[in-house]
């Protein structure tokens, strides 16, 4: 059974097309309207990786670093987005991952 010319070049132009509209890129993610870096979602879970390999003081010397390092750049965020009052605590706490880190 023969196809008629018609339906081979329509075929012939979707295979030719399809590919095409595959390459299109998916739209760019909206940039950080506050321009500042996005910390990462509980900074004691990052610590506690961090620290994982060190024993003793120098575990929670590190552990204490790093928190404050966290704390510090979650009161960055929130000045950024000028979060004041109980609502800055809030943000801070709920950025960090909690309460002070327990020591071991």
């Amino acid at each position: 059974m023969k196809l008629p010319s018609a339906a081979v070049a329509a075929s012939l132009v979707c295979l030719i097309i399809a590919p095409v509209f595959a390459q299109t890129s998916p739209p760019a993610a909206p940039a950080n309207p506050t321009g500042t870096v996005p910390v990462p979602a509980t900074k004691r879970v990052t610590c506690l990786a961090t620290t994982a390999s060190l024993k003793g003081q120098d575990k929670r010397d590190q552990m204490q670093l790093c928190m404050a390092q966290g704390r510090l750049d979650c009161l960055r965020q929130a000045i950024d987005q000028k979060v004041v009052g109980e609502p800055r605590k809030t943000l801070i706490k709920s950025c960090v991952g909690g309460d002070e880190p327990e020591q071991q």
